[in-house]
């Protein structure tokens, strides 16, 4: 029963992230945070990783593939059949975010649109986001497998 809540907890918690993340900001969202609203060029991340690296694909259309991809990976989530191939989709995810933050092209402070750094903070949410997806990997309980062997007539019986 434990590990069912603690399932459907850390279900809930990074479904609103992607939903944050991509749709719907919370109350006076910071310009450049919103993948699916913001307009082309303006989103802090992916607008960062196209001018550092030259690489003209991530701002806008690699913004709405990572949107579009954590979409599928929330609605994966809250459904307890594919709750583990959600999070498997969200790892990846949160895992190819650390990997940028960590190469030179992003760094662990992002300057925001007013000039400031954020502090770290950006690069925090995607370590602690990573740390949730694995841990539902982890405590999502899974269907019972027997340990033994059965015969032809054993499974057709059982199915």
């Amino acid at each position: 029963m434990f590990r069912h809540a603690v399932s459907w907890g850390l279900a809930l918690a990074l479904a609103a992230m992607f939903l944050h993340l991509t749709l719907h900001p919370w109350p006076n969202p910071v310009p450049g945070e919103v993948k699916f609203f913001d307009p082309p060029g303006q989103h802090t991340v992916f607008a960062t990783l196209a001018e550092k690296s030259g690489i003209t694909l991530f701002e806008p259309a690699g913004r709405f593939v990572a949107g579009i991809l954590e979409l599928v990976a929330a609605i994966l989530i809250l459904l307890p059949f594919s709750r583990r191939f959600g999070a498997v989709i969200a790892v990846i995810i949160f895992g190819a975010g650390l990997a940028l933050h960590l190469s030179p092209w992003l760094g662990r402070e992002l300057v925001l649109a007013n000039g400031s750094a954020d502090g770290g903070t950006h690069f925090l949410a995607v370590v602690i986001l990573l740390a949730l997806s694995l841990l539902l990997l982890v405590v999502h309980p899974g269907r019972p497998r027997t340990s033994r062997v059965l015969t032809p007539a054993q499974y057709w019986r059982q199915a």
